[in-house]
């Protein structure tokens, strides 16, 4: 018996977006756990400097720099991790944009890109894992994959509908993955973790937008009316999903695949 299941020595992983907010927090989290983290983003100097202060603390990091929307990106930055810590087991696809506004308001350029990234990358990211992952690939020893979607690829939120039908998206990409991958023999976890809104540069532009669209006179009081969507009555933080994703990464989630977490205050519950 794991007498620590959530230990994640001898564990790989690959975190995207991970130059700052819960992408870096889950770079952090992985590491303190054990685990050997390859941290990726397009913001190259930010993930840079984020890796270098969690190397100085005796943290097995690394980075490289990955557009997620690049098939080629995908290729070199899996093959680094592969030469720089030996394998892969965890994948957290955590890079995704976000553009609010209403529906009638959205351009078609918008929502062409924004399903590009958010969609697309969730696509390439376990195309990439699952090909060295599954018996037979450069590691071989099947692992986890995690991608987060949000609380609004699950209730309907005003002025994010274009982000959150991405998210919806990554939602049942999830699960029809996991399905997929297991019926395969591939030895290959996916679950999809939705955040609900967080204290980060995301969160706070999300609190514009309610401005924005007049749901809020203030970002202030756009903040006080999602705290009050929020039953526990307060925003999350970064480490709340970090630990969750740790938690899906280890081995105390072993019978876990194909699910769905939410991490939002009991937001989506009501």
């Amino acid at each position: 018996m794991n007498v620590n299941p959530l230990n994640l020595e001898n564990k790989v992983a690959l975190v995207t977006g991970a130059a700052t907010g819960i992408g870096a927090s889950c770079v952090e989290y992985l590491a303190r756990m054990g685990a050997k983290v390859m941290a990726t983003d397009i913001q190259t100097e930010l993930g840079q400097q984020s890796v270098d202060g969690l190397r100085e603390q005796g943290l097995d990091v690394a980075f490289h720099t990955l557009d997620v929307c690049s098939e080629n990106d995908w290729d070199k930055s899996v093959k680094a991790t592969l030469a720089q810590f030996g394998g892969l087991d965890i994948l957290v696809n955590n890079a995704g944009i976000y553009i609010g506004g209403t529906l009638l308001e959205n351009s078609l350029e918008q929502v062409r890109h924004v399903h590009k990234v958010n969609v697309e990358s969730i696509f390439l990211g376990m195309k990439s894992a699952a090909e060295v992952m599954k018996p037979g690939g450069a590691a071989g020893k099947g692992g986890s994959i995690i991608n987060l979607s949000s609380i609004a690829g699950l209730i309907g939120v005003p002025g994010h509908s274009a982000y959150g039908s991405t998210k919806g998206a990554v939602r049942l990409y999830t699960k029809h993955a996991a399905v997929e991958f297991g019926k395969l023999g591939y030895g290959i976890r996916v679950n999809s973790v939705h955040p609900g809104v967080i204290r980060t540069d995301m969160g706070a532009q999300a609190f514009q937008d309610f401005v924005d669209i007049g749901l809020a006179k203030t970002t202030a009081e756009a903040e006080e009316l999602i705290i009050g969507m929020t039953p526990i009555g307060k925003l999350g933080e970064v480490e709340d999903i970090a630990q969750m994703i740790v938690f899906l990464a280890s081995d105390a989630a072993g019978f876990i695949t194909g699910a769905e977490f939410s991490v939002d205050g009991g937001m989506g519950a009501q």
